[in-house]
């Protein structure tokens, strides 16, 4: 049940909840299907994300990498100065290591906002659930 990704599409995927090693062990083969297609436009937004450790920002990052490795774009929506998200990417440095888009609206050069409504866009939400910590895809 992986996403069709159209050439020229992007694919949005929308994490919310903790994302924990909990998460992270049940996310991990789908962001694996999602990044491991050529040339994938991902746009991952985190404006959800209640809470992030180690092994989320190592999710991220391996996303990154595998995304640009196929000579594709991974970019980072609802990075807002006060989450969990922007909090942990000041304290380990990495900031300026993801692409991040602006939260304003039509102020992002073609982001998020622009690109998930062409047609060959795809969407696709994890829901991280703090209680079980489970996810689902």
């Amino acid at each position: 049940m992986g996403p069709s990704s159209a050439a020229g599409g992007t694919t949005v995927l929308e994490l919310r909840g903790e994302l924990d090693i909990l998460a992270v062990s049940v996310l991990s083969d789908r962001l694996d299907e999602i990044t491991g297609t050529q040339g994938t436009d991902l746009v991952v937004d985190v404006r959800a994300v209640t809470f992030i450790d180690c092994a989320g920002l190592s999710l991220l990052s391996r996303a990154r990498y595998r995304t640009r490795q196929r000579g594709g774009r991974l970019r980072l929506t609802g990075v807002c100065g006060g989450g969990s998200v922007a909090r942990l990417l000041r304290m380990t440095g990495l900031t300026d290591s993801f692409e991040i888009l602006s939260d304003e609206t039509g102020d992002d050069g073609g982001g998020a906002a622009g690109s998930s409504g062409s047609p060959g866009s795809t969407a696709v939400t994890a829901t991280v659930t703090d209680a079980a910590g489970t996810a689902v895809a």
